[in-house]
């Protein structure tokens, strides 16, 4: 692959040995850094005497960190999943940037105006200006494989592999506990939380240590499942932890189990196993890379609204056995290896 660099010529754009600069636009939650992870460390690859700046949630700096490939973030975002208004960019135009975010024409705009010396970016017929790869958004497309996809037709190789965190330093809070993270981006991603209170239930009557998860603005779902499981407050993680303590609970966990929201893009980052549950949107666009490790649960029908206000009915056809024996076979699997195998870099996703 053509190496698509250029830092000679365009350090000599800014003199005075000014390091040349990257932004990326991924202004999106946890779990959209983490599929992003691929198309950021290629990017790194592409532009090894840049500085690569992102563009998103001030919230996700640590994770960005993690990655190895960010150098800063800047602050971006909007509710809904929406494209930022403006960037507080200053300084010289970034020499290139780089439309993660979205295929039309608010991201392409919003980052036009800051006049890089570069957009790579999807073609649009918005905005014919950008020269972006001659084809479009495919729907069915995953999203890790959708970003490599991008950078690949620029010249720049991607591996949407590439997913791997380095295990954090700090002790986990609940080792070897079971992890349940009822909550999501919208309820139409929410597994009813009775349904995970019986999870609990029948796990601790197993023996195993379970504790719950939530973020921010969770702390009622997180109260309501740790009383209907009736869960010590040990075991109680509301109110979003730090991402040091929620990555260190992940990446020691024995499995985490939750819907299509950012912890199991965790998980996955940090090869611990997991069940997660599926609808309104299919895995095939969101899942995990194949892997033993990684269990899905999905009854395949019409798609249905991922920022819904109510369960989305293929959520519902999915019952607490089913999730019961998917930990089951994680079992099975971790009975065969150890934990420092699980977690070995060599074994992939």
């Amino acid at each position: 692959m053509v190496n698509a660099g250029g830092t000679g010529s365009e350090a000599a754009r800014h003199g005075g040995g000014v390091r040349p600069r990257v932004l990326v636009l991924r202004a999106l939650g946890l779990g959209d850094l983490l599929a992003g992870v691929p198309a950021l460390r290629a990017l790194r690859r592409a532009y090894p005497g840049h500085e690569l700046v992102l563009a998103c949630p001030a919230e996700l700096a640590p994770v960005a960190a993690a990655t190895g490939a960010v150098d800063r973030v800047l602050p971006a975002a909007e509710p809904g999943r929406a494209v930022p208004r403006t960037l507080d960019w200053t300084g010289p135009p970034p020499d290139v940037a780089v439309d993660l975010h979205g295929n039309g024409p608010p991201s392409h705009r919003l980052l036009a105006r800051l006049h890089p010396g570069r957009l790579l970016a999807f073609a649009h017929p918005g905005t014919p200006e950008v020269d972006g790869p001659p084809w479009y958004w495919y729907a069915e497309e995953h999203e890790r494989d959708r970003w490599c996809r991008l950078l690949r037709a620029y010249g720049i190789d991607a591996d949407p592999a590439d997913l791997r965190l380095p295990r954090p330093d700090a002790p986990s809070p609940a080792p070897g506990a079971v992890i349940l993270h009822p909550g999501a981006g919208a309820p139409s991603r929410c597994w009813p939380v009775e349904r995970y209170a019986a999870v609990a239930e029948a796990l601790r009557a197993r023996g195993r240590r379970v504790v719950v998860t939530g973020g921010a603005d969770e702390a009622d779902l997180v109260a309501r499942l740790a009383k209907l499981a009736d869960l010590p407050d040990t075991d109680v993680f509301g109110g979003g932890l730090p991402h040091d303590r929620l990555s260190a609970l992940v990446a020691r966990a024995r499995a985490v189990v939750s819907g299509d929201t950012g912890i199991a893009h965790l998980a996955i980052a940090h090869a611990t196993p997991s069940v997660t549950l599926f609808g309104p949107v299919p895995p095939s666009r969101w899942g995990p890379p194949p892997h033993p490790r990684h269990r899905v649960l999905w009854h395949p029908g019409p798609d249905g609204d991922p920022h819904g206000r109510t369960t989305d009915p293929a959520l519902l056809r999915i019952t607490p056995d089913a999730v019961l024996d998917a930990l089951d076979a994680l079992d099975a699997l971790d009975a065969r290896d150890t934990p420092d195998t699980r977690h070995a870099p060599e074994e992939g996703p």
